[in-house]
Order: C-alpha cells, then sequence, then structure tokens
C-alpha cells in the first residue's frame, strides 16, 4: 500500500490555501523570476560562468548558497519528521557547522589554489585519473538516489499535503507536486546555470529562515511555551546521546523489533556511538569534499572570500535544529496534547509515539492547520524555496561532474556552447532516473533515516581519500583507487541488500521476493540488512583506511614535484604565508563564537 495514503486521508479534511496564500506565492515566484531572468542576461555562454558563474561571488552570496542548497527539501520535510517521531537525535548532523569551519581554514586554500572545477578533478591531481573518474561516477549515483530523489520525493509530500485535492487523471498530488518542483527548478537551473543558483539561493535565505521561524514561534505560543513543550515531549526527546544498548535489552542476544527493524543487537536506531564517529564522518564528506556543496565555494575570486562565505555558511547552519527539528517536536507535542485536532494523525495513542508515515509529514501539516493566510502563503513560499533550492543546486553539480569530468574526457575538442548544452542534457537524464528510485525512499524508515544511511554507505572511501591525501603526503594514487573501489563495493552491497526490504515496505512485495529471494532470520543477508547504518559505515571507513595505508606503502612513494601544494606537507613556504596574510581577526573571532554556539547546544540537550 502507497504509504502517503494516510496523511492524504487526513489531508482532504483539513484547510486549503486561500487566494492570500496563493498572492503572497506568486510575489515570491515573480521575485525569483524576476532574479533568474537578470541573472541570464547577465551571463555569458562559457564554462566557467555556467558552472562557477565566473568566479566572481561575493562571500555573502557564497554563505547563503551553500547554506539553502543544504537545507533543502530532506530538511524541511525530514528533520521535522526526525524531531516529531525520534526527538533531537539528529541535531547532531545540524550541528555539523564545525565542519564548514574546516572547509574555511583547512581545504578552501587547497581548492582555490588548484583551479578546479570540480573535487573529482582535483583529486587527479593530487592522485591520478582514474581516481577521478570513480569518484565522478560514484558521486553522481550519490547525487541520483540521495539529493535529487529526496528532493523529488520530498516536493511531492508538501503538494500531497497541502494540496491533496488536485488530480490529474488517476495522478494525485504527490506525484503532480514531484514533477512542478522538478520543473520549475530545473528551467532557472539550466538557464542560468551555477550564477542563477547562487543570486536565487541568496533571495530563498530570507524567506526560508523568516517563515521557518514564524511557524516555530506560533507553534510555541499556541503550545503554551517552551516549558511545555519539554513537559509534554518528556525528558528522553530531549536527549542527543541515545544508549549504547536499547532500554530493556540489556544482557540479550535477541535483535530488537519494531518499530526500530534497523538496530540489531548492541544499539538503537541512533546510538551515540555511532553518532560520535559515524555523524563527523559523513559531515567531514558532505561540507569539505562533496561538489555539491565545495562548488560554490570555488565560485569565489580568491581564497579570502571562500574562506569568509564558509564561515557566514557556518553561522547560518546553526539555526536548522531550531528551526526545523524543533517544529518537529511541536507537532508532537500538540498532537498528543489534542490541542491542534487536525494533528491527530501524527500522534499514535497506542504507542505513545508519533506515528512513521505522519511524522514524515509535520512541518506542512502544521503550516496547513495553525497558520492563518497570508502567513500560511509565505511559509509555503518559504518551503517551496527549500525544495527548489536543494535541487537547483545538485542539478548544477551533476551537469558539472558529468561534463566536466566525463563529457570533456571523452570530447576534449568540444566547444564552449556544447559543453554547457551537454550540463542541460544531462541534467535532465539523471532526474528521470532519479523518479524510478522513489519507491526505495517512499519505504524507508523515514526520509532523513533513508538519507544519512545512504550517505553512510557511500561517503567513507571518499572521506578517507581526502582527507587522508590531505594530510599524509605519503599516501600514493595507487592506494586511494583501490581505497575507493573497495570502500564502494561495500557500500553498494548494503544498499542493493536494503533496497528490497524497502520496496517490500513499500508494496512491492513481488518485486522484493524476485530481488533478495527472501532473507531467512539469522542468515547473513539477515544480520547485513539488520546492523545498525552508523555501525556498518563505521566499518566501511576503517576497511577503506587499512587499504589505503597499506598499498600506499606496498608500492612506490607519490611524485612529490608532482603534487606540490595539494598537500600540507608539500606546500611551500610562500603559499603559507600568503594564506596566512589573507587571515583576519573578524574570521577567527567568528568562527570561535560558532564553536561556543555548538558547545552550548552540546550541554543544553542531554535530556
Amino acid at each position: 500500500m502507497n504509504n502517503l495514503t494516510p496523511f492524504l486521508a487526513a489531508a482532504n479534511s483539513g484547510t486549503t490555501l486561500m487566494p492570500l496564500d496563493w498572492l503572497a506565492i506568486a510575489s515570491y515566484f515573480s521575485i525569483l523570476l524576476g532574479v533568474a531572468w537578470w541573472v541570464v542576461r547577465k551571463g555569458k555562454d562559457e564554462a566557467t560562468d555556467y558552472f562557477l558563474a565566473g568566479r566572481n561571488l561575493s562571500w555573502w552570496i557564497i554563505g547563503a548558497s551553500i547554506f539553502a542548497s543544504n537545507i533543502g527539501s530532506e530538511h524541511i520535510v525530514g528533520l521535522a519528521g526526525s524531531g516529531a517521531q525520534q526527538g533531537v537525535t539528529m541535531a547532531h548532523y545540524e550541528l555539523h557547522a564545525w565542519c564548514l569551519l574546516v572547509l574555511a581554514w583547512v581545504f578552501v586554500p587547497f581548492y582555490l589554489r588548484s583551479m578546479v572545477f570540480t573535487m573529482p578533478e582535483f583529486l587527479e591531481r593530487r592522485f591520478s585519473a582514474p581516481s577521478r573518474y570513480v569518484l565522478s561516477v560514484v558521486s553522481l549515483v550519490t547525487f541520483v538516489v540521495t539529493k535529487i530523489a529526496v528532493g523529488i520525493y520530498a516536493g511531492g509530500v508538501v503538494f500531497a499535503t497541502l494540496l491533496p485535492e488536485m488530480h490529474i487523471g488517476s495522478i494525485n498530488s504527490f506525484w503532480i507536486g514531484s514533477a512542478a518542483v522538478i520543473a520549475l527548478t530545473g528551467l532557472y537551473t539550466a538557464l542560468g546555470g551555477m550564477r542563477a543558483v547562487a543570486y536565487n539561493d541568496a533571495v530563498q535565505v530570507t524567506v526560508l529562515i523568516g517563515g521557518s521561524a514564524l511557524l516555530t514561534f506560533y507553534g510555541l505560543h499556541v503550545l503554551g511555551g517552551w516549558g511545555e513543550l519539554r513537559r509534554i515531549c518528556g525528558s528522553d526527546m530531549f536527549n542527543l546521546w541515545k544508549p549504547f544498548i536499547p532500554q530493556g535489552m540489556e544482557g540479550t542476544w535477541e535483535p530488537v523489533k519494531e518499530p526500530t527493524r534497523i538496530a540489531w543487537y548492541f544499539n538503537t536506531a541512533f546510538p551515540w556511538v555511532g553518532m560520535a564517529i559515524c555523524a563527523p564522518v559523513i559531515g567531514l564528506w558532505y561540507w569539505c569534499t562533496d561538489q555539491y556543496i565545495v562548488q560554490r565555494a570555488l565560485g569565489a575570486p580568491n581564497e579570502k572570500i571562500a574562506r569568509q562565505g564558509s564561515i557566514f555558511a557556518a553561522f547560518l547552519k546553526l539555526f536548522p535544529v531550531y528551526l526545523f527539528i524543533i517544529p518537529g517536536l511541536i507537532c508532537f507535542a500538540l498532537a498528543k496534547s489534542g490541542k491542534v485536532p487536525g494533528l491527530a494523525p501524527v500522534y499514535d495513542p497506542a504507542t505513545g509515539h508519533a506515528t512513521q508515515v505522519a511524522g514524515q509529514a509535520a512541518f506542512p501539516m502544521m503550516v496547513k492547520y495553525m497558520l492563518p493566510a497570508g502567513l500560511r502563503g509565505i511559509v509555503v513560499a518559504g518551503l517551496l524555496s527549500a525544495l527548489m533550492g536543494s535541487l537547483g543546486g545538485v542539478f548544477n553539480a551533476c551537469s558539472t561532474l558529468f561534463t566536466v569530468d566525463l563529457y570533456q574526457k571523452w570530447k576534449p575538442q568540444a566547444s564552449q556552447h556544447e559543453l554547457v548544452r551537454m550540463g542541460r542534457t544531462s541534467t535532465l537524464v539523471l532526474v528521470l532516473i532519479a523518479f524510478l528510485w522513489i519507491p526505495v525512499i517512499q519505504g524507508a524508515e523515514g526520509l532523513y533515516t533513508y538519507l544519512q544511511s545512504v550517505q553512510g554507505y557511500l561517503a567513507p572511501p571518499v572521506f578517507v581519500v581526502f582527507f587522508f591525501g590531505v594530510f599524509w603526503k605519503r599516501l600514493n594514487a595507487r592506494g586511494a583507487f583501490c581505497a575507493m573501489i573497495v570502500g564502494f563495493v561495500i557500500g553498494l552491497f548494503r544498499m542493493f541488500v536494503d533496497t528490497p526490504v524497502a520496496l517490500k515496505m513499500f508494496g512491492y512485495e513481488d518485486a522484493a521476493k524476485t530481488i533478495a529471494k527472501g532473507y531467512p532470520e539469522h542468515s547473513f543477508l539477515w544480520i547485513v540488512n539488520n546492523i545498525n547504518f552508523q555501525y556498518f559505515s563505521i566499518l566501511i571507513t576503517i576497511v577503506s583506511a587499512v587499504v589505503m595505508v597499506v598499498v600506499s606503502y606496498m608500492t612506490a612513494q607519490p611524485n612529490y614535484d608532482r603534487i606540490k601544494n595539494l598537500s600540507f606537507g608539500t606546500k611551500t613556504v610562500e603559499d603559507r604565508q600568503t594564506t596566512l596574510h589573507s587571515w583576519s581577526w573578524r574570521e577567527v573571532a567568528a568562527s570561535i563564537f560558532i564553536l561556543v554556539c555548538i558547545l552550548g547546544a552540546y550541554l543544553y540537550f542531554r535530556g
């Protein structure tokens, strides 16, 4: 059965968007299209301008674009749903503003001096061309099964919740909304490239933060304040550090039963051990090496502007815990207290917890049932901003990866116009593939859990080769290549093991049986499927690191002249001094302030 059915039924009985809401939404999109049109007229039909905005972005545009691209569909829909179901556990991932400081102070100098377009291109300069090709292909796979597919799915959830009555024949509002989000985003991304994405992101950040803040404050007002929120939710939902051994399972070897199906033996869904080790690995991969994020910093004219933009993005990254996770807790508390009857599907009295399906729609359901006309339209505009900002960024990143790292290598004589055209075409193809992956997401444990698990399977080898490569000059091309191949094979194996289970949960039992032939309890594949994704991610990280170090030391050392300024051990004195002279006390003070805020959040959310 389609897992959207329960909240589609509930949504049909609620408030629909009023004329004043549509006016607010129309005004927002008029501004967005106006900015896109201005950018298109200003831009040039050249690869540097289309993919990196001519390397002329200002620091505040870079920071706003990084934030808007990150805070997209999976955050608005997924984080609020996670907050309703699991409390502040996912705040670990949202307190990764410190990872952006690592990008600003550690990686920006290497990236900007190398003048690369893409992360695989940097990997080729540090190691070899084969490493570049492997990372390009895997990055495209990651974009399709996480960012693009998740963005499409989340857009459909928003439309299904806010406009459930919309139908075209047998096609419901979920699929209509998914197609609409793609069409609107693809239009301005394909026409304007990176410059259109970055400038529209700057507009979207304002609407996104303002709209989400309004919903948070309005929800707390209706609920009765922060103290009432803590009382209804209980201390466990305000605890970042979940136990290593599930409550009631101490001393046993039995697998944990529903609703934490993915937990096995010594773990809960998000144990503190996994959060302390796996979450930083995923965070550092995402913020410091992922094309989707780093491409904004590559659009800076120099490393000082790129560093300032990254620090500004780190400051903005402090807000999601309070703008997206807390509304999920508010939604759960309102549903449990009965103060907003329309939110009743979110709470299951039999278990005392949030329902999985309705929890995914926590944010749009709050928008629908709580906010007055006009204000509701502003928040919906912010919600659509996030969806489009996230997808716009990944569309541009995909086209850059495919065109620069693959197509240009196949056809080195291609003209600038042909490269831009191929970038637009490749985006369309990848979007169509992502559509086919949506049923797997619908059958997963939860949108944000799905996202973090897939990233946990694919990120470790990339994290290892980038961080070890920058900090350890002795590691060579063969070590990096072998580490990526071994790590990606293990990660893809786990993904393929999980996929039939997700399809079965969504309703494709026959397809699941055909692929998996069933997983007998306690069999090898059953164990693999039931090991917590964070522990499996740690395993991939360790294996990748060991392979990279062992193979590198079993083979010849790299040519240090060829990798000059591509690792700390090969940096020249002149480049060190140039970087140091570009620092300012304001950048240092801002970084310290961000770290203090993160520490304060960890100290507060202890249950």
